[in-house]
């Protein structure tokens, strides 16, 4: 197995342990994450989105496939189904990411999923009927970079 191969397993190992330092750890300190909900973050902001996930997580069940890696990049798949807290609704979340490396560690990860399929499940009829829409999008990104922000306030 490719060392690159090995580091994406170790980082989605520590997610699904729940183990936001973990995954840090697997992180180039100038990471740049990017996902459909929040954006796009860099350095220790990528860090404290996935530790305020695995902390607010009472449910949460992480699989990944298809890992695959190189000495420059990288890409896996990953399912997570959990409990989306705001609305108590169930939420199967099928994501695909993409790596690049650098010094041994990811320094961008890219995550990408069907925005409305999401909406559908973690919203209900409103992302039923408006997951698709720009603005109930930038509401859904700016309620979670609000969240971010308290998060890394109150660290």
């Amino acid at each position: 197995m490719h060392p690159n191969a090995a580091l994406i397993e170790r980082f989605y190992a520590a997610f699904a342990a729940r183990d936001a330092a973990g995954m840090t750890a697997c992180y180039h300190p100038e990471i740049v994450f990017s996902d459909p909900v929040f954006g796009e973050l860099r350095g220790e902001r990528a860090g404290a989105m996935w530790a305020m996930l695995c902390g607010r997580a009472t449910d949460l069940d992480v699989r990944v496939s298809g890992i695959d890696a190189g000495d420059r990049t990288g890409r896996a798949h990953w399912d997570a189904r959990y409990t989306f807290t705001q609305t108590g609704r169930a939420v199967l979340n099928q994501v695909d990411a993409t790596f690049e490396f650098r010094d041994g560690l990811i320094n961008r990860h890219a995550d990408s999923f069907s925005f409305w399929t999401w909406a559908r499940q973690a919203l209900g009829p409103t992302g039923l009927l408006l997951g698709w829409a720009p603005p109930l999008r930038a509401k859904v990104s700016a309620t979670a970079l609000r969240g971010l922000e308290k998060y890394m306030a109150e660290q």
